[in-house]
């Protein structure tokens, strides 16, 4: 059989163009690779400064993009503020805050970025001024505040309950909340500690506050609770909130 001399060219030149295509599809598969396995870092690491016109104002220390480490922020004047200690992008360990003087006014203990512990209030002069417990960022009962001579400060309000019982002319039981103390701020929400925590998501708040709040209960013929569990938000002279808790007993099972 004769073998055409085209022929034989055309199919030469076919398998190597198919040859090269193949080097070619093979190192396009080689430098994907090879960029995927070496993303390069584009995160920024050191510290950065923030600033208000010519003030300093805050410094962030990063690692690859992330908040890792001591962040500073600044008075106008440049005093230090205060002190947060990040790991991984969350806040570890105590928050601080200073006076402008540079005395230590505040430490808040948190734990992956959520306030957990005792948190610490102090005088001008270093002496402790108050302790407040939080766990997983809610308010415990734990509460301590102190004179500037470290003296415990206490007792505080209670809570005081007035009744109306027209349950048996209108079916009515009407319970009025205030304080021992008139001029105290506060407000009441209806429900108990839950695991110890002031969990403002499971209370009901009674408005309007202070010596005007009131639970208007009505005869239902269902069986209803046995008493009624109220705490009182009160605010100190501080200016922090102290938690009291009172349970209500009622005299007929069948309101709500």
């Amino acid at each position: 059989m004769k073998t055409n001399p085209l022929s034989c060219i055309i199919i030469i030149s076919l398998v190597l163009v198919a040859g090269c295509n193949g080097r070619k599809s093979d190192k396009k598969v080689k430098d994907a690779s090879a960029e995927t396995n070496a993303v390069p870092d584009t995160g920024f690491t050191g510290i950065k400064q923030y600033r208000s016109g010519n003030k300093l104002i805050k410094e962030i220390t990063f690692n690859n993009g992330v908040r890792e480490g001591l962040m500073k922020s600044f008075y106008m004047g440049g005093q230090l503020y205060q002190t947060f200690w990040y790991e991984k992008g969350l806040k570890e360990d105590s928050v601080r805050w200073y006076y402008l003087e540079g005395q230590l006014f505040r430490t808040t203990p948190y734990k992956h970025d959520t306030i957990n512990g005792i948190q610490k209030q102090y005088y001008r002069n270093g002496n402790l001024k108050a302790k407040i417990g939080y766990s997983k960022g809610m308010r415990t009962k734990f509460f301590q505040e102190f004179t500037p001579e470290g003296k415990l400060i206490g007792p505080y309000p209670e809570i005081m309950v007035t009744i109306k019982d027209d349950y048996r002319e209108k079916g009515s039981y009407l319970i009025n909340l205030g304080l021992s103390d008139k001029n105290t701020a506060v407000k009441f929400y209806r429900g108990n500690f839950v695991s110890e925590r002031f969990d403002t998501t499971m209370y009901k708040y009674i408005g309007p506050g202070n010596d005007k709040s009131f639970i208007y209960l009505k005869k239902t013929g269902n069986s209803g609770p046995d008493h009624i569990d109220v705490i009182a938000s009160m605010t100190t002279m501080f200016g922090n909130k102290y938690l009291e808790y009172k349970k209500i007993d009622l005299p007929y099972k069948d309101l709500n």
